[in-house]
């Protein structure tokens, strides 16, 4: 009777803590040896486990092909959510896939995989892909015949756009049923769009609606759909796809109001400080400072200051300190006995700082080339900040060749502050002001400066 009592708390105890396991098969085999497995929370991928893609034979069709494959095993506490399996550290490198207590497999074509991933084994899975390949084409159905009317307002299709967007409902709601009570139940609430009742005639109104009803269906609140991919992917889209404009003071407007819309949607200030970072980084690749300064200013120093990230706050900002548009980064300086500052000096129209050393041999080229350039253009005045481990040559060589610039001595080289500020990794480094200090030109040759100013 003990015996069996133990068995059988065996058998409830390995139920309750069983492994599971998410196994891929990439056809044809990438290039790429490794596969990273990442859980996503909010924003962020948090890693799981790696491990290597194997080499493999498939039967496809009538032959056998070499395609990848990899398997990784779950620790027991694993948590249900939003997995990625990334492949490549660049473009559509990775597949996005549920895991709920159950083993996962699926198979994709790595060039294509959003388009390609077939789901073998993860009830979860298979009933979302189903879903979504259903209301996909049926929306794309949809579309299609609405943007033919907005080209040609003479065609009657009518009935044929209600009898599609029925169907779309139709499947919509055979779907709710079936994931009702499962991981997925939050995705397929969120994704269908509120498409309008009648056909469009105007494209205006057309993308007013869009925009207008595009988060109509979206909890914000729900915490599965937070710490999915799912909800970035769309705050993504509203803000950079659904808000466009060919005038560039029109584009800034657009995208300010934009994200307003989508923070104020946004309830938990933890989640919305998630999202305002994700989107400083997303306008960190266009260097878009405009807007990366409306979101720190207008909505992150909004936020709750002990939730704030000050490390992040001042990485962001010191990486686009000396960016074009940016007042340069002030700093000061002894000549003859007096003490001067960049932001002090009011000598010029123009100020040419220069980053260079006595030790680099492009400078001791380019920087005599320069003094000749400029020496006949009253309006132009160089800061000449020679980065250098120690004084010695430096001093004879400007007060012999550099008679008429400011000259700055930078010790500790590539450590000197005053370079780290600037983020100088090369010399010279060249930066044109104008007459209040503001960036106006980053020259990376000597040749595209000048031609700068020939321009004046």
């Amino acid at each position: 009777m003990i015996k069996n009592i133990f068995a059988l708390l065996l058998l409830v105890s390995s139920i309750g803590f069983s492994q599971h396991k998410i196994k891929g098969t990439l056809h044809p085999k990438p290039k790429t040896d490794w596969i990273i497995l990442y859980k996503i929370e909010g924003t962020k991928q948090v890693f799981i486990n790696n491990t290597t893609i194997k080499s493999d034979s498939l039967k496809i069709g009538k032959k056998k092909e070499v395609v990848g494959t990899f398997e990784i095993t779950l620790p027991a506490s694993a948590k249900s959510g939003a997995y990625r399996a990334t492949y490549a550290t660049e473009g559509a490198g990775f597949v996005d896939f549920f895991y709920n207590k159950e083993d996962v497999s699926f198979i994709f074509n790595p060039a294509f995989p959003d388009k390609t991933i077939s789901f073998t084994k993860s009830e979860e899975n298979i009933l979302y892909k189903k879903y979504l390949d259903e209301i996909s084409d049926l929306q794309e159905a949809l579309d299609s015949i609405q943007i033919a009317v907005l080209q040609n307002p003479t065609l009657n299709k009518k009935e044929t756009y209600k009898k599609i967007l029925s169907n779309i409902n139709k499947v919509q709601n055979k779907y709710l049923e079936l994931s009702k009570n499962k991981y997925i139940e939050p995705f397929v609430k969120a994704f269908l769009r509120n498409n309008s009742p009648e056909i469009e005639t105007s494209a205006d109104n057309y993308m007013n609606n869009l925009k207008n009803n595009y988060f109509d269906k979206i909890d914000f609140s729900n915490k599965t759909l937070m710490n999915s991919f799912f909800l970035t992917d769309r705050i993504s889209d509203y803000v950079f796809y659904f808000h466009y404009s060919d005038d560039q003071n029109m584009q800034q407007s657009l995208y300010k109001e934009a994200i307003k819309t989508v923070l104020l949607k946004i309830k938990n200030q933890s989640y919305q400080k998630e999202i305002i970072e994700y989107l400083i980084s997303q306008f960190e690749s266009s260097k878009n400072l405009e807007i990366i300064d409306y979101l720190f200013e207008k909505h992150y120093n909004a936020l709750p200051e002990a939730l704030q990230d000050k490390k992040f706050k001042t990485e962001k900002l010191a990486l686009f300190a000396t960016e074009i548009g940016r007042i340069a980064p002030d700093f000061s300086w002894t000549e003859k006995g007096k003490k001067l500052q960049l932001s002090s000096l009011n000598e010029a129209e123009n100020y040419v700082l220069v980053f260079w050393s006595t030790s680099c041999s492009h400078c001791l080229r380019e920087i005599p080339q320069l003094h000749t350039f400029l020496k006949d253009k009253k309006n132009i005045k160089v800061i000449a900040f020679a980065l250098e481990k120690d004084a010695f040559v430096w001093e004879n060589y400007s007060k012999t060749n550099l008679y008429g610039w400011h000259n700055v001595l930078g010790l500790k080289k590539w450590e000197n502050q005053v370079a780290k500020t600037y983020q100088i990794v090369s010399t010279p480094s060249y930066f044109v002001l104008n007459k209040n200090k503001k960036i106006i030109a980053k020259p990376e040759e000597i040749e595209d400066l000048k031609a700068l100013f020939e321009k004046k």
